[in-house]
């Protein structure tokens, strides 16, 4: 297992970006390690790379994850991480009391949010199906619409 304790630089560096590239070129791994949105927040982590490489991801607290994040650069190969597309689940009070309701409710689980006009979006962190059961109350009462989007 391979121990990550620092990010080494980000792939967008165009220094980094140009390695990398040429790494590629030369037949040199490039390999990448695909986590959920919601992990680029943890500073330890144990998680796979493409090619079945196993790591140890423990950062300081000054470091944060990101897309693009360059975990493991040496002369016979690089480690680069990637962040999964977020999806989200808009959902849609009918009134300003399903509003007021909703909004508690999503509270109390502690899902992740942002506003879009006057829609709520949930960040899905799982199947859509356990957030729409906990919902389906007021779906079925028509006091609220949810729809997955990206």
């Amino acid at each position: 297992m391979l121990l990550i304790d620092r990010i080494v630089g980000d792939r967008n560096d165009p220094d980094l970006h140009h390695k990398l590239h040429e790494y590629e070129h030369r037949g040199i791994a490039v390999d990448t390690v695909r986590v959920a949105p919601s992990d680029l927040d943890r500073r330890r982590l144990r998680v796979r790379t493409e090619r079945g490489e196993d790591l140890a991801i423990a950062l300081s607290r000054q470091e944060r994850l990101f897309d693009g994040a360059i975990l493991y650069l040496t002369d016979e190969k690089a480690i680069v991480l990637r962040a999964q597309e977020q999806r989200w689940l808009r959902v849609v009070p009918d009134t300003k009391r399903d509003a007021v309701e909703l909004g508690f409710l999503v509270g109390n689980l502690h899902w992740r949010v942002r506003f879009e006009d006057e829609h709520i979006l949930v960040s899905l962190d799982g199947p859509v199906e356990t957030y729409i059961a906990r919902i389906e109350p007021m779906l079925r009462d028509g006091r609220v619409t949810a729809e997955e989007v990206q």
